[in-house]
């Protein structure tokens, strides 16, 4: 049975619709109020504080720590400075993708990692015969996500830390409310933001002063369905939607190449010998069968198709995580995996994985679309990720 986060206090009394689903053993807000409109115009037009105390958080340490981190990611964490983030995957001995998340390297030799799925065996097996300490923070350490247009202003407002100086994709320590946290410039919505590392004992603090001070923000608390949406414009991927851990896979096609899924840029191969390195450097060499890519979808041909049964269409309320075939005139040559209405870009959208010759941005392609228990098609174009991605996201913010 699943059980409240660190912040459950607060945010339970928010939850009016008493929408909630489970993540990772936790309770979870998947919309305060009836609809998420609020709560996704939070994220774009304002600030959203989201509870994302159930990621898998690691504490990374000792003179090997450096050392077991490199030979289980694909990036080079030699690159990355004391105060850096860096967004990265890793893979099994096959080269397919086990999970992705963040690395927050908080010293020379000390990393906090987070991940969506459980990873202590993982790291632990392979940090053996290393002098290198894998401590399971999940429990102790609760995060926030504070994202949106005006979270720098309302964070320089409470924080006793340089949040003006704080560039994209670095962290630093600091104090709210008189507790000790760290902040990372890093989120899960494609827009500028922060994450906060708060102590799990002294949470309900840290929440109480962002709430106090949001309100001059307009702050808003926002749950998982608005997050949905804001990740899809993002282009972010979520494991178990749009692709199967390689630990949770049936099959060899439900595993995944990092050069399938768009993260190609993170696997440096250049680097020392790091798990799966051996296949990766074929990929690289020979190419993979799949892309991940944006999907737009044609708005016209979709009213066109309603038209003919006399029904008048409606955006989508929410995302979808059911996965639809995606095809190139009567062939299946893919699918999406996630779909939703952009209420900034006004499209719908979509991520999908398609083979790589139907891949290039511009390609016409269809998918499935039901109407009246009757699957139809409707054209899409082949799109950039991300879809969307303002300057605030990494500028100077205040």
């Amino acid at each position: 049975m699943p059980i409240g986060t660190a912040f459950h206090e607060r945010t339970f009394p928010l939850c009016h619709s008493l929408n909630y689903r489970e993540w990772s053993g936790y309770y979870t807000v998947s919309v305060y109020e009836v609809h998420h409109e609020h709560e996704y115009n939070a994220i774009r037009n304002a600030c959203a504080l989201i509870d994302i105390s159930p990621l898998y958080k690691y504490r990374i340490t000792g003179k090997d720590a450096t050392r077991l981190v490199n030979r289980v990611i694909t990036r080079d964490i030699n690159k990355i400075k004391p105060g850096q983030v860096i967004y990265c995957c890793w893979c099994d001995e096959e080269g397919k993708v086990i999970d992705d998340g963040t690395i927050s390297r908080l010293g020379e030799n000390v990393y906090r990692w987070t991940a969506a799925d459980p990873s202590l065996r993982w790291f632990r097996q392979n940090g053996l015969n290393m002098d290198v300490q894998v401590e399971d923070i999940s429990e102790k350490v609760a995060a926030l996500a504070l994202q949106g247009p005006t979270s720098a202003k309302l964070l320089k407002a409470v924080t006793e830390a340089d949040i003006a100086n704080l560039k994209y994709f670095r962290v630093t320590s600091g104090k709210i409310a008189g507790v000790a946290v760290d902040i990372s410039r890093t989120g899960y919505t494609g827009d500028l933001g922060y994450e906060i590392w708060i102590p799990s004992n002294e949470a309900v603090k840290v929440w109480d002063a962002l709430a106090d001070k949001g309100k001059e923000f307009d702050l808003h608390a926002a749950g998982m369905l608005a997050l949905d949406v804001a990740r899809v414009e993002a282009g972010l991927l979520l494991i178990e939607v749009d692709y199967i851990s390689s630990k949770k896979a049936l099959i060899p096609s439900q595993k995944f190449s990092p050069y399938e899924l768009g993260f190609g840029r993170m696997v440096h191969l250049d680097k020392e010998n790091f798990i799966g390195k051996r296949v990766l450097e074929r990929d690289a060499k020979n190419g993979v069968p799949r892309q991940l890519v944006g999907l737009e979808v044609d708005w016209t041909d979709v009213e066109r198709l309603y038209e003919r049964y006399g029904l008048t269409p409606a955006a989508p309320s929410q995302a979808s995580r059911a996965a639809v075939p995606v095809y190139s005139g009567e062939k299946q040559v893919g699918k999406a995996t996630t779909t939703t209405w952009s209420p900034t870009l006004k499209k719908m959208i979509a991520l999908a994985s398609v083979q790589a010759e139907h891949s290039k941005p511009g390609t016409v392609l269809q998918m499935e679309i039901t109407i009246e228990a009757i699957r139809l098609k409707t054209n899409v174009k082949v799109a950039m990720l991300p879809f969307f991605s303002p300057p605030r996201k990494t500028a100077s913010p205040v």
